[in-house]
C-alpha cells in the first residue's frame, strides 16, 4: 500500500546538537553541562539519528532520532514568561522551525529539504523545563512541546536562508 510523502516548507531558524544529556539520567540530581551547540547544517542518517548528537545510534526504533520546535511557541514562552535571557537551545530541540504546525505531522511522513522524516508524538515537556527556561514553562508548553521524529532517509538539513 502506497502513502503519501507530505512536502513541508517552513524556515529552519536554528540547528542544534549535543553530545550529551543534561536532563536525562539526572532525576533528583542537577542537570548535566553539556552545551546544545548550533550548526549551520546537520547530517541526518536513516534510523540511527543525527550525527554527533546524543541521542544517535540511541536504540532501535527510537522515536526521537530528530526533534523539532516551533520559534513562535518560543516567542511566546518569552513574553508569557518574561524571559529575555534564554535562547530556544535551553529546550534540548534539534530543530528550531519557523511557519510549521508541527503537532500536524504527528502520524505523517514528510519531507522538508529532500530529507524524509515521520512525526512520531508530541516531544512533551518535562519538569526539567522549569529549571532550563523559568518556572512555569512545563505548564505553559503543555500539548506544543515539538515533535519527535523518525529520520526516513539520510540527507543534510540547512539553517534557511
Amino acid at each position: 500500500m502506497l502513502h503519501a510523502v507530505v512536502c513541508v516548507d517552513f524556515e529552519i531558524r536554528h540547528l542544534f546538537v549535543s553530545s550529551g544529556h543534561n536532563y536525562v539520567g539526572h532525576h533528583e540530581s542537577p542537570p548535566g553541562d553539556h552545551a546544545s551547540v548550533e550548526m549551520a547544517e546537520i547530517r541526518c542518517i536513516v534510523g540511527k539519528g543525527i550525527a554527533g548528537d546524543r541521542y544517535f545510534d540511541y536504540k532501535k526504533n527510537y522515536k526521537g532520532q530528530i526533534t523539532f520546535f516551533e520559534e513562535e511557541t518560543y516567542q511566546d514562552l518569552c513574553l508569557r514568561l518574561g524571559v529575555w535571557d534564554r535562547g530556544p537551545e535551553v529546550f534540548r530541540r534539534n530543530v528550531i522551525t519557523r511557519g510549521a504546525r508541527l503537532n500536524e505531522l504527528i502520524g505523517l511522513e514528510f519531507e522538508l529539504q529532500g530529507v524524509r522524516f515521520f512525526g512520531k508524538e508530541e516531544c512533551r515537556p518535562c519538569y526539567w523545563m522549569n529549571t532550563a527556561f523559568a518556572s512555569g514553562a512545563e505548564n505553559a508548553m503543555m500539548g506544543r512541546g515539538g515533535l519527535r521524529a523518525e529520520i526516513r532517509s539520510d540527507g543534510l538539513l540547512r539553517r534557511s536562508g
